[in-house]
């Protein structure tokens, strides 16, 4: 749990998050500002992480929200999430300041995610988004909160984020606004010579169309008509077209944002290995070209019988068999990914740190984890993959429902896709074996 805790004295702040579903949990203690640590992540929480150890026990304290939300942290730990549910609440009773609300609210969302309570989760962040300058990113990188982002009340909260409303702030919409910059680094250059130009040719119309009156009316004083008219037409002509410029640049955005949002979900969907360990898309880039088959079950499984017969090839391409069966997200409840699922299953969980590109590497060596990576996985949230499946269907025009390949790079990009199940003949024929250089390039 990305979780925070106050400390005596000043706000100290480092990430060692945890999934917490073993049968031994961290416990958590307040540390002495007089300690140095070495910071992992830089959030804007002015708050804290947590630290495991065996030698201290946290002090006692008067009942404050700062005491509340350290107790909250420690019975969470041990596993009572009722009663730390209890204490976080309890804190927004007692007259917090910012950091301790922001706290408190951050830490009873990932109580009520535990609980499978998505919209109260949701509820929680929302204030602490709204009120008390939660960072979005905190959301997406807190591995125990992966149970709530496969639910639909996170991708309602991140679609109030990417729109950028008041109800949620700025944060995560000025972070996609940076990752499109980088993709079209001249579009704000564009846009600055359609309004200087539209501006230009506007101050010229102004003076033109009362030469362009008094052309018509005639006289020896009046301009040549045919001359005058066509330049006010050259001026008309050319601020319509700066304008529908202008505003095609704009809808390419709201185009390029809607598929970098795409791309994000896409990275954190969750696929179980044939070692039964869990992981999220991101943390198998450079690893493995995963191509996943969307259909109904009997068309899936005749595409991954076909597959069989050139498996050596396809796994010398790194390819990855990720099959979603239309249907099945409303047959099977929701994997928890360590909130109340199975000792085996919640061992094989990674967890992993806060930093996104840190997150990419995994816990593991990457050596491990390509041992790990077979031919095949299997999806966990199939709900969550069906609707990531369907957004994309819709944004290349494709009917939703239709069956469907979509093959990845080996960076986590969408390669190609197309309608039906894959010629595999042809995958091998486009994909580079790993070992060759284009694979190297392409990570």
């Amino acid at each position: 749990m990305a979780v925070v805790a106050l400390s005596l004295q000043h706000l100290v702040c480092f990430a060692n998050s945890r999934t917490v579903a073993t049968t031994k949990p961290t416990t958590i203690y307040l540390l002495p500002s007089s300690i140095s640590l070495k910071t992992r992540r830089t959030e804007n929480f002015s708050l804290i992480s947590f630290c495991s150890s065996s030698t201290s026990k946290p002090e006692a304290n008067t009942e404050t929200a700062e005491s509340c939300v350290n107790l909250g942290l420690s019975l969470f730990s041990k596993g009572r999430v009722k009663d730390a549910l209890a204490q976080f609440e309890a804190a927004l009773t007692l007259n917090p300041n910012p950091v301790e609300a922001q706290a408190a609210l951050y830490n009873k969302a990932c109580c009520h995610a535990y609980r499978g309570e998505g919209k109260k989760a949701a509820d929680c962040l929302r204030t602490a988004l709204r009120e008390y300058n939660l960072k979005f990113g905190t959301i997406l990188n807190d591995p125990d909160l992966a149970s709530f982002r496969a639910l639909p009340e996170f991708k309602e909260l991140q679609e109030e984020a990417r729109l950028g409303g008041e109800d949620i702030g700025y944060s995560f919409r000025r972070d996609l606004k940076l990752i499109s910059e980088v993709q079209a680094p001249f579009r704000g250059v564009r846009r600055f010579f359609y309004v200087a130009f539209s501006a230009a040719a506007g101050i010229s119309t102004f003076f033109t169309i009362p030469r362009l009156f008094q052309a018509i009316q005639g006289g020896d004083a009046a301009p040549d008509l045919w001359g005058t008219a066509g330049n006010a037409a050259i001026n008309v002509g050319g601020i319509i077209l700066l304008v529908a410029l202008f505003f095609w640049d704009n809808k390419k955005e709201e185009e390029q944002l809607a598929q970098i949002t795409r791309d994000e979900t896409l990275s954190r969907l969750p696929l179980r290995l044939s070692t039964n360990r869990v992981v999220e898309l991101v943390q198998l880039r450079e690893t493995v070209r995963p191509v996943i088959l969307a259909g109904n079950k009997e068309t899936v499984s005749l595409a991954i019988r076909k597959a069989e017969r050139f498996r050596t090839e396809l796994r010398n391409r790194g390819v990855l068999l990720v099959p979603v069966i239309w249907g099945e997200g409303n047959k099977t409840q929701m994997d928890k990914k360590g909130f109340g699922v199975t000792e085996k299953a919640a061992a094989a969980l990674p967890s992993i740190g806060e930093d996104f590109e840190n997150r990419a590497q995994s816990i593991t060596a990457k050596s491990r984890l390509k041992a790990e990576v077979r031919y095949k996985a299997e999806v966990v949230s199939p709900a969550e993959w069906e609707r990531w499946i369907r957004d994309q269907q819709v944004s290349e025009g494709v009917t939703p429902g239709e069956d469907v390949y979509i093959i990845l790079r080996l960076d986590g990009r969408v390669r190609r896709s197309g309608k039906g199940m894959p010629d595999w003949q042809q995958i091998i024929k486009e994909l580079p074996p790993m070992e060759a250089l284009l694979s190297k390039l392409e990570r």
